[in-house]
């Protein structure tokens, strides 16, 4: 059983990966009229946000900006195709209401950039902009449009594991794509046949976090980040868990042999990544030099002494070294048993 616990994390800024792009070209369709627009294709991904650069000049104080969108690059604005007013009261297409906002609501700033988040494909098109002042009179629209080309989610989770120790609480973190979605994406984790799902909290940047205690079973599983965003927009990330950790030594072989055969013994661990296995023959007072080393490659380490004397009897110590730093051991005894008597002295 495994702990799960979930974190949002704030990150502020707008970059590359919403969609947004530089300043662009200026107009100025009448003398005291200009507007600045990006200039070329405005290029998103469902789910995430765009977002409209945009910055105007006009001969009265802006009270209000108006942005509609056009299917073509030649037809204008009107009412029925409109998708964002600062005025509240005034009517927008129910598809954008709620996904459309100023990035300076101080209109008076001359700043007319807008962000449109939880974006789908069929926000594709020309956004135009009108500006309307205190006065009926003071009005001006635009013919200059954005190019905004929305196309499928294809940027995927960032899933960051750290490096894992058994026994050691970790935390696995899973960073949504994008920069703004709008809504809260729906975070899921999908790990050795469990599912837990998650909300998140609306921020710019969401991020899921999972929390647990890796254990030695948990070594090569898989785990997956799925990111669900408003239209059933889904990406996911899948990674693989390792973990590092050491189980204990054993040893296999028979520990009694006659006097003139072979002594095999082979020394095990299971262990990630692999140990360095090492065979010493205890003294009486000491350890004596190695008999042998051996480089894990199947987890074993075989000791064979060929044409065994009095003198193999006594005891061996296997020892299993992970990370040039954790030593697991294990003592066995070994008897050399004569031809024509029980041991040999």
């Amino acid at each position: 059983m495994f702990l799960l616990i979930w974190t949002t994390v704030f990150l502020s800024g707008i970059s590359a990966d919403t969609g947004a792009s530089v300043w662009g070209q200026q107009h100025c369709p009448q003398q005291g009229y200009c507007v600045t627009l990006s200039e070329g294709e405005l290029t998103a991904e469902a789910g995430l946000c765009v977002v409209i650069p945009c910055s105007v000049t006009t001969i009265f104080t802006p009270r209000h900006v108006i942005w509609s969108k056009c299917k073509t690059a030649e037809e204008t604005l009107w009412d029925s195709n409109r998708i964002f007013h600062t005025n509240k009261s005034q009517s927008v297409q129910s598809e954008f209401r709620g996904r459309v906002s100023l990035l300076e609501p101080d209109v008076s700033q001359r700043n007319c950039s807008i962000m449109i988040n939880d974006l789908r494909e069929s926000d594709s098109g020309f956004y135009q902009l009108r500006v309307e002042g205190s006065k009926q009179s003071e009005a001006f629209t635009f013919a200059s449009k954005a190019a905004v080309t929305v196309k499928g989610l294809s940027q995927k989770p960032t899933v960051v594991i750290p490096p894992l120790t058994a026994g050691q609480q970790t935390t696995l973190t899973c960073t949504a794509p994008g920069l703004c979605s709008g809504s809260a994406p729906k975070f899921t984790w999908s790990w050795r046949g469990k599912t837990t799902a998650y909300k998140s909290e609306e921020t710019q940047r969401h991020t899921s976090a999972l929390t647990f205690n890796p254990l030695p079973k948990h070594h090569s599983t898989s785990v997956t980040c799925t990111v669900s965003f408003r239209g059933d927009i889904t990406t996911e990330e899948t990674q693989t868990v390792n973990v590092s950790y050491v189980k204990e030594v054993q040893i296999t072989g028979s520990r009694n042999v006659t006097e003139g055969e072979t002594l095999s013994l082979t020394c095990s661990v299971e262990s990630f990544p692999p140990s360095l296995i090492t065979w010493a023959k205890m003294s009486e007072s000491d350890l004596q030099e190695d008999t042998d080393t051996f480089t894990q490659d199947q987890r074993t380490g075989a000791l064979s002494i060929y044409n065994v004397t009095a003198e193999d009897s006594g005891q061996y110590v296997c020892t299993a070294t992970h990370l040039n730093k954790t030593h697991k051991m294990r003592n066995v005894t070994v008897t050399v048993i004569c031809e024509y008597t029980t041991l040999c002295f």
